[in-house]
């Protein structure tokens, strides 16, 4: 990320009005112990030829959760973690359309430990629902270090490292 955000503050906005154009976003009420959280809904049809011919339907959804500490420890991550992965658990609509609902952990701190650093890129939360035959669910989970400008992600988490590169 280039100078363009000069604190921990600026970049969580920034990467939060990344956000806005496709997700509703929700800085009122955001679950406990998040800064804010963004919800995105897709439904997709498939016809041959005519509306009546459906192929098929499909619903997808994404959740994400922007936490903004000071420091992060592993016990903070911890329970961040388990709390990005309930909600998003907790909000899929799983039916025979339901494609996948999946969950993103959006972290700015001043400083990660170490230990914490190693946690992140070892996280793997993932649920398939009847064999994926109704889909999935995974979590996504990027952190940025403020004070180093580093960012650390768990595997899934490897696509939203484009979000540190925002020009402003």
């Amino acid at each position: 990320m280039s100078g363009a955000c000069q604190t921990r503050h600026d970049m969580l906005e920034r990467i939060i009005g990344s956000y806005e154009q496709y997700y509703d976003i929700n800085r009122e009420t955001p679950v406990e112990p998040f800064v804010a959280e963004a919800v995105f809904r897709s439904h997709g049809e498939e016809y041959f030829l005519i509306k009546s011919a459906k192929i098929n339907e499909m619903d997808s959804s994404e959740v994400a959760f922007f936490a903004d500490v000071e420091g992060l420890d592993t016990a903070a991550y911890e329970t961040m973690t388990d709390k990005a992965w309930g909600e998003t658990l907790d909000r899929a609509d799983v039916k025979p359309n339901h494609r996948n609902s999946d969950g993103i952990l959006i972290i700015i701190a001043d400083s990660i430990d170490k230990d914490t650093k190693k946690k992140i890129k070892k996280t793997r939360r993932y649920k398939s629902y009847r064999f994926t035959f109704w889909g999935w669910s995974e979590l996504r989970v990027i952190a940025y270090e403020h004070s180093t400008g580093k960012v650390v992600s768990n595997r899934q988490g490897d696509i939203l490292k484009k979000l540190f590169t925002i020009k402003g």
